[in-house]
């Protein structure tokens, strides 16, 4: 499953936030692979430019509408992926396509594994046909076995790359098969990779307490950063930390998510 959403927010904004982000050391999070890739696990937590993506109005009713209102984000995942030839990575020996979530289907079994979150993937550099972007296998959610990579290759048949503007947003389920492209583009590829699932679920990044007590977040916001089933004096009150988004989503889909 995949689908296009054309998302307002300020990319001069976030590609500032990511690019300062990756020049520096902070090691909270890092995320660096042995194919060149760097990023952050948890970048909401490390810079607040990266929050108008977290309810954006073109995404979030398109999540709802697929899990339901009782969500949360799951992770933000920053992925700068360099330019050049491929790496380790991406060579048939270790093609790179996969599923997230993998200890779903480690713990369930490949045919029974759900449907459980959807990844939204903002591109915060421009989008050029070689500058490596997520590769996709339609159709893939229903597979009931692993999808085969012909001997000597790195794509399985039918895979395909989105064809997107620098305006666009890809969203896919946790069951779809993907791999990152290769990028030639002569500059680094980055994407914010925001996850949302299942309040039941638990977030792959570390605990936003810090950020979710901002008193300038919504509480749609407060949510999605993992707003607890609490009454304001502590006590337990079943479900009502996916109150906002249940209210909003009742409202009527053309109420703002401010």
């Amino acid at each position: 499953m995949g689908t296009r959403s054309s998302a307002t927010r300020s990319p001069r904004n976030c590609a500032t936030a990511s690019e300062r982000l990756l020049a520096s050391d902070i090691t909270q999070g890092r995320d660096q692979g042995g194919d060149g890739k760097d990023g952050f696990r948890g970048c909401l937590n490390l810079d607040r430019a990266f929050l108008p993506l977290l309810a954006n109005a073109a995404v979030l009713p398109t999540v709802v509408q697929l899990l339901s209102p009782n969500i949360h984000l799951l992770s933000a995942h920053l992925i700068a992926l360099p330019s050049g030839p491929p790496r380790t990575i991406r060579v048939p020996e270790r093609h790179g396509w996969h599923r997230d979530m993998y200890g779903v289907t480690a713990d369930l079994g490949f045919p029974d594994t759900p449907r459980m979150a959807i990844k939204a993937a903002h591109y915060l550099t421009p989008v050029t046909p070689n500058c490596g972007l997520t590769m996709f296998l339609p159709g893939s959610h229903r597979l009931t076995e692993e999808p085969a990579v012909p001997v000597g290759t790195i794509d399985p048949p039918g895979a395909v790359t989105p064809d997107i503007t620098g305006t666009d947003t890809v969203l896919f389920e946790n069951r779809t098969w993907h791999a990152g492209g290769i990028n030639l583009s002569g500059h680094a590829r980055i994407a914010l990779m925001l996850q949302y699932g299942y309040r039941w679920l638990h977030p792959v990044d570390d605990p936003a307490t810090d950020l979710r007590n901002d008193s300038a977040l919504t509480v749609i916001e407060q949510q999605l950063l993992g707003l607890p089933d609490r009454h304001a004096d502590g006590s337990l009150a079943k479900g009502s930390g996916a109150a906002p988004i249940r209210s909003w989503w009742k409202a009527g889909p053309g109420i703002s998510v401010r």
